[in-house]
C-alpha cells in the first residue's frame, strides 16, 4: 500500500510547517496546531524502559505507561505519541478509540536518540500529542473503517507494530497485565518447529533423572543446555506473568509456568520472554509436548528443594512441540490430568483456602472493574462477578473472577452458558459458613465455556461430577433460567455486616473516616472502572424514589431543619457532568503535585464529580416529607397523578420476566449441553396493570436529579442480543446508548442526599434495597434496619416506594456512619452507592 498522503491530506498540510530549518538556530522544530478534526484509531499501551525519559525531556513521567495512538484525518493515518501528561485521559477512558479530536498539538519527536527501540528510526517521521479537544461521543465502528487507509508519508511501521518510545516488541492490554495483546501472539505453533510425524516416541530422560541429576549429581545430564528430549503432559497452566521494569531493557518481559508430569514425577516449566509469545496461546491443559534444548534450575520458591525447566528463546533456543497421544509409545505415556470438582452442596463444608474445581449454570455475569490490591500506587486487577447453579442446593456458587490470560473466554462469558472453573480456591470468612463464602483464582486457573468448543476437548467431560451435572441441566427450562438470568449493574459480596461493631472488626480497627472534600478528591482519582469503599459520617438531608427514565417527577422527603440550617448545597460525586461542548487537555508544565492543579489535563478547580443541588432552597418553609407541596410551591399548578407499577408489597411478581417465545424451550440449554458430547466417539406474561391500585403525587423538579448510570442498575439478560450485552459489561466497552437500549432488571431506585457532618459537603448516592442482588436477612424493615442490612427484609413484604419515602421522617436528626461503594464508569460518569448505613447512638 502506498505511503505517500493526499494532495488534500490534513497531516501534509499540518506537520509540514513544523520542520526545523536549516541553519543554526532553527533546528528546534516548533509546535503544530491542527484545527481540523481527527480521529482516533487505535490505543496501545506499553511500559517504558530505561531509554523511555530521553523521548520526553520536559514532561513528569507519573506512571510506568506510555501511549501510542493511531489517528486518521479521513486520507491517511498517522502514529503518534502521546505525551505522559495526557496518560490521565486514557486512564479514565476520554480519550478511546473512536474519539473525535480538534485542535491537537503535535510536536516532533526525537527519534534517533535511542536506537534500540525498534519504533523509533531516524529515517521515520516521528510525532509527539501535546495538548487535544475532545469533541462529541466516541464512535468504535468510525475506528474500524480507518484501518485500511495508508499512512502519512514514513510514518507507519516498517514491519511489525511495536511501540515508539521503548525497547518493547509487544503491548500490553489497555487495563490490565494479565491478558495479550495484539496479534503476535500465535494460535498456532511456528512453522519452523512443527515436528514431524513419528511413532513410539520415547524420551531420551525423564523428569525423575533431570531431578537426580541436578540436586545429586548422580549424572551430568541436567548441567548446561540439555539436549536430551523431554515428553511431558501439561497439567495445569498459569496465567501469564509481566515483569516489565522502568529501570532495565527487556523486550518481551512475560513469563508462564506450566505444571507438568511424566510417569516419574511432576515438576514446573518455565516459558520465558518471546517464547510466551510464540507459544502461551497454542498449549492448554491435557496437551502433550515435547521439550528440548532446555536448562534445568533450582526452584526457589519450592519446598523441599526442587528443580525447574526454563525455557527460552536463546541461549539455548528451546525447541518445542505438540505431541499427539498415538504418537507416544505407552509404556511412556505419561498421566491424564485430575481434577477435584465441588458442587454447591460440597462446597458448604470446605475449609478457607481449600482448592477446587467447578461446574455450573451461569444465571449473573457482573461487569468487568478493577481493584488495587494494596495502595495508591498497586496495580490494578480487573475482575468480574458470576454467579453459577448446579441444582445440588440452594446456594449458588459465587466466583469472583480476575483475569485468566483468556480474553477471547472471559468475552464469550454470559448467562446460559456452562462453565468450568479450574484450580479455584475458596474464601471464607472467618465465623461465616454457609453465606458469604466465594470461589476465586489462584496462579493457574483456567476457565472453558460453551460456545467456543472448550468442552468437548477437555478430558473432564468423562467424570462423574460432569456426568451428573449435565443430567440435571437437561431437567431445565430455558424460560425458567431467563426469569432470573441477570447481567451487569452494581453488586457487592460478600455481604457487608449488618452491624457497626461487625464491621469495625472486618476493617481490623476503626475504619477512616473521611471528609467530604476529602470523598471528593478520592472519586475525583479513580481510574476507569476502578472500584473503592470510602468511610464518612453523615446525616441524611433528602430521599428520592426515581424510575428509570422517568426522572423528571420522583417522590420525595426532605429535612426540613437540615435544608434550612445548611447553605446551598455544594455539589456531590454521585455523578459527573462534564459538559458536551469540546475539552481542552495539555499535559502538566508543573513538578507533580499531589492535587490536581485546574491548568492540567485532569479536572477542573470545582471537581465535575460533584452534582449540582437538587434545587435553591425554598422561600417558605414547607413540612419535611409532603411530596404533593413540592408541586404546590414549585409551579402553583395542581399536581399530577401517575399510575406506577405494582409494588412488591402489593404483587410479587419476579424482577425478570421471560420473553415471549421463550416459555418451555429448551433450546439454549440443550446445546450447551450437547457440546460435552462432541468427538464422544472417540471415547466411548406480565400484565403490569393488573391489580395496580397505587397512584401519587409527582411534580417536576428543577434542576433534577441526574439521572442513574445505566450501568448502574442490571439488566434482564437477552439471549438475541448477547454478543452487544456482553460488550457492554467489557472493559473499554460500556456505553451508556448502548446499555440504555437493554431491559432494566429495576424499574426504580433510591438517592439519598447525605451532609457529612465533618465539614458540610453534600453527597448524592443511589441506594438499591430492592435490588435482586441484595442480601436477604429478617429485620423490621424500618430505615435503620434497611440501611444497616442494606436490602428489605426477607420475611415481609418490601414496603412500597410510597409507604418507605413517609417513613424517612425516621431519618431526621439521625448521625450516620455510611459505607459508599464508589467505581469510575468511563469518561463523565462516576457511581456511588451507598451500601450500609449504621446508625451512631453515641
Amino acid at each position: 500500500m502506498s505511503n505517500m498522503a493526499a494532495p488534500d491530506c490534513v497531516f501534509h498540510r499540518t506537520l509540514t510547517r513544523s520542520r526545523p530549518g536549516p541553519g543554526p538556530g532553527l533546528n528546534k522544530a516548533s509546535p503544530v496546531v491542527c484545527r481540523e478534526f481527527l480521529f482516533l484509531v487505535e490505543l496501545q499501551r506499553y511500559s517504558r524502559d530505561q531509554g523511555s525519559s530521553v523521548y520526553f525531556p520536559q514532561a513528569v513521567l507519573h506512571g510506568d505507561d506510555l501511549y501510542d495512538v493511531t489517528l486518521s484525518d479521513g486520507d491517511c493515518r498517522l502514529r503518534v505519541t502521546l505525551d505522559p501528561g495526557l496518560n490521565r485521559l486514557v486512564e479514565r477512558n476520554l480519550l478511546q478509540p473512536g474519539a473525535t479530536l480538534c485542535d491537537a498539538t503535535f510536536i516532533p519527536a526525537m527519534s534517533a536518540q535511542h536506537p534500540a527501540c525498534p519504533g523509533a528510526s531516524a529515517e521515520r517521521d516521528s510525532f509527539r500529542l501535546v495538548s487535544v479537544q475532545l469533541s462529541g461521543e466516541a464512535d468504535e465502528g468510525r475506528s474500524l473503517r480507518q484501518d485500511s487507509l495508508p499512512w502519512y508519508r514514513s510514518s507507519g511501521p516498517a514491519g511489525a507494530l511495536v511501540p515508539l518510545r521503548a525497547n518493547r516488541i509487544v503491548f500490553l492490554p489497555l487495563w490490565n497485565n494479565v491478558d495479550y495483546s495484539g496479534g503476535g501472539w500465535r494460535e498456532t505453533p511456528p512453522a519452523e518447529e512443527e515436528e514431524e510425524e513419528e511413532e513410539a516416541r520415547r524420551p531420551a530422560v525423564t523428569v525423575s533423572e533431570l531431578r537426580d541429576s541436578f540436586l545429586f549429581g548422580r549424572r551430568a545430564i541436567a548441567r548446561g543446555a540439555v539436549q536430551h528430549q523431554l515428553i511431558v503432559r501439561i497439567i495445569n497452566k498459569s496465567h501469564l506473568m509481566y515483569f516489565g521494569k522502568t529501570d532495565r531493557n527487556c523486550e518481551c518481559p512475560y513469563k508462564a509456568v506450566l505444571e507438568v508430569c511424566d510417569r516419574t514425577g511432576s515438576v514446573c516449566v518455565v516459558l520465558w520472554n518471546s517464547v510466551c509469545v510464540s507459544w502461551y496461546q497454542r498449549l492448554k491443559p491435557g496437551d502433550i509436548i515435547s521439550l528440548r534444548r532446555y536448562r534445568v534450575k533450582r526452584h526457589y520458591e519450592a519446598e523441599p528443594e526442587d528443580i525447574e525447566i526454563s525455557v527460552n528463546s536463546r541461549n539455548p533456543a528451546a525447541r518445542i512441540a505438540v505431541l499427539p497421544e498415538s504418537s507416544v509409545s505407552p509404556e511412556y505415556l505419561p498421566p491424564a490430568p485430575t481434577y477435584s470438582f465441588y458442587n454447591s452442596a460440597e462446597l458448604l463444608d470446605r475449609p478457607h483456602g481449600a482448592e477446587c474445581d467447578v461446574i455450573g449454570l451461569l444465571t449473573f455475569c457482573g461487569r468487568a472493574e478493577r481493584m488495587r490490591s494494596d495502595g495508591r500506587r498497586a496495580e490494578l486487577r480487573e475482575y468480574h462477578w458470576l454467579r453459577l447453579e448446579d441444582g445440588t442446593s440452594d446456594q449458588p456458587i459465587m466466583v469472583k473472577l480476575f483475569s485468566t490470560s483468556q480474553p477471547d473466554t472471559h468475552l464469550k462469558l454470559h448467562p446460559l452458558s456452562v462453565l468450568v472453573c479450574t484450580r479455584l480456591k475458596l474464601m471464607r470468612a472467618a465465623g461465616q459458613t454457609d453465606v458469604g463464602f466465594f470461589l476465586t483464582n489462584t496462579t493457574y486457573t483456567q476457565v472453558y465455556c460453551t460456545g467456543l468448543g472448550h468442552h468437548s476437548e477437555m478430558s473432564y467431560r468423562r467424570l462423574r461430577p460432569v456426568r451428573l451435572f449435565l443430567q440435571w441441566l437437561r431437567g431445565r427450562d430455558d424460560g425458567q433460567v431467563l426469569s432470573r438470568a441477570l447481567i451487569g449493574g452494581f453488586f457487592i459480596y460478600p455481604p457487608p455486616p449488618v452491624s457497626l461493631e461487625t464491621y469495625m472488626k472486618d476493617q481490623r480497627g476503626a475504619p477512616r473516616f473521611l471528609r467530604g472534600a476529602e470523598l471528593q478528591g478520592e472519586v475525583t482519582r479513580l481510574c476507569y472502572r476502578e472500584r473503592r469503599a470510602f468511610c464518612i459520617q453523615a446525616a441524611v438531608t433528602m430521599v428520592t424514589y426515581s424510575r428509570r427514565g422517568e426522572e423528571d417527577h420522583c417522590l420525595f422527603w426532605t429535612d426540613r431543619a437540615s435544608s434550612l440550617s445548611s447553605s446551598s448545597p455544594r455539589p456531590s460525586p454521585s455523578s459527573f457532568s462534564l459538559p458536551s461542548t469540546p475539552r481542552s487537555f495539555r499535559p502538566p508544565l508543573s513538578s507533580p503535585s499531589p492535587r490536581p492543579s485546574p491548568s492540567s489535563f485532569s479536572l477542573p478547580s470545582t471537581p465535575r464529580s460533584f452534582r449540582p443541588p437538587l434545587s435553591s432552597p425554598s422561600p417558605r418553609p414547607s413540612p419535611s416529607s409532603a411530596v404533593s407541596q413540592l408541586s404546590a410551591h414549585r409551579s402553583g399548578k395542581s399536581c399530577k397523578k401517575r399510575k406506577m407499577v405494582p409494588t412488591e408489597s402489593q404483587k410479587r411478581r419476579p424482577l425478570v420476566t421471560v420473553q415471549a417465545g421463550q416459555n418451555n424451550d429448551t433450546v439454549i440449554l440443550f446445546e450447551a449441553s450437547m457440546e460435552f458430547l462432541e468427538n464422544s466417539n472417540a471415547d466411548e406474561d406480565d400484565d403490569d396493570d393488573d391489580g395496580d391500585t397505587s397512584s401519587f403525587v409527582t411534580a417536576p423538579l428543577l434542576p433534577p436529579f441526574p439521572p442513574v448510570a445505566v450501568e448502574t442498575l442490571p439488566m434482564r439478560y437477552n439471549h438475541t442480543r448477547r454478543e452487544e450485552q456482553a460488550v457492554v459489561l467489557a472493559m473499554g466497552g460500556g456505553r451508556a446508548t448502548a446499555a440504555d437500549s437493554f431491559d432494566s432488571a429495576l424499574e426504580g431506585y433510591y438517592t439519598l442526599r447525605l451532609r457529612a457532618l465533618s465539614d458540610g459537603e453534600s453527597i448524592d448516592a443511589v441506594f438499591l434495597p430492592h435490588s435482586p442482588s441484595a442480601p436477604l436477612a429478617p429485620h423490621s424493615n424500618t430505615w435503620t434496619s434497611i440501611l444497616s442490612h442494606g436490602a428489605f427484609s426477607s420475611h415481609t413484604p418490601p414496603p412500597s416506594p410510597v409507604d418507605l419515602i413517609n417513613m424517612a421522617a425516621q431519618l431526621s436528626n439521625q448521625r450516620l456512619v455510611c459505607v459508599l461503594e464508589a467505581c469510575h464508569l468511563g469518561g463523565d460518569t462516576t457511581e456511588l452507592v451507598l451500601s450500609r448505613a449504621f446508625h451512631l447512638t453515641h
